[in-house]
């Protein structure tokens, strides 16, 4: 029984450590809607001549061009799936870029609906996190099925800056048309910056993004040496 209680104690304590933890409890930020949701702030982030770089092209000590854009995640979920866990993970190497928009957790329509929260959440959680921590954060915006409105637009403030990605949008634009209009009407972004080729249809301050020029070492300046031979050869060197 001695020995019993003594275990009971242990785990009893390490509870109360861990459940006073901020990745346990994730209940640090103001948060809103039915789910709870965190909310990512709305920030003045300079606009002009926007452009992106996918989140994972980034890299310490990185080129004053690449500096210059903002952080984007509509890439696989892989690639970025570590950062609910560890977000402070990449804070040293976003810290150089203009801005960072947050997560963009895929919601399918098949997916469960407790999965399609989750990944909300998620999205919502890191970027508030990475607000708290000084970075400038734009929330990317995405959204399934219309059942999915009862939350995939909690925690983003009204009249805030949006991020919505089109990869894979032209296979599903009905649903999609109808998620855009429902966001507009709820959250009245003041811009929306679109990661890939807008439909005519969308209505709103759109800032467009290309795909190409959001690659690394697409349209960036080039550093030539120039070596005399019997020829005169020009050797580029990307700016890496």
């Amino acid at each position: 029984m001695a020995q019993e209680k003594d275990i009971n104690t242990f785990y009893n304590l390490e509870y109360l450590k861990i459940s006073k933890t901020e990745k346990f409890l994730r209940n640090s930020f103001t948060a809103e809607g039915l789910y709870d949701m965190p909310i990512i702030k709305k920030q003045d982030i300079y606009l002009h001549d926007v452009q992106l770089i996918a989140c994972h092209e980034t890299r310490l000590n990185d080129t004053p061009y690449a500096r210059a854009k903002g952080i984007h995640h509509f890439v696989d979920d892989y690639r970025f799936e570590y950062l609910y866990d560890k977000p402070e993970k990449c804070l040293k190497k976003y810290f150089q870029y203009s801005f960072v928009l947050s997560p963009e957790y895929s919601l399918y329509a098949d997916m469960p609906m407790w999965r399609q929260i989750e990944n909300t959440v998620k999205n919502r959680w890191v970027g508030a996190y990475w607000q708290s921590m000084g970075l400038k954060v734009i929330a990317s915006v995405c959204w399934g099925m219309p059942a999915s409105y009862d939350f995939c637009f909690d925690g983003i403030e009204q009249n805030s800056i949006v991020a919505v990605g089109m990869i894979g949008k032209k296979r599903s634009k009905k649903y999609f048309m109808l998620g855009y209009e429902e966001m507009l009407a709820r959250l009245h972004p003041s811009h929306i910056i679109v990661y890939g080729s807008p439909f005519p249809e969308m209505k709103g301050n759109i800032i467009p993004v290309d795909y190409i020029s959001s690659k690394r070492n697409v349209h960036q300046p080039m550093l030539f040496d120039f070596k005399k031979t019997d020829n005169y050869n020009f050797i580029a060197k990307g700016r890496n």
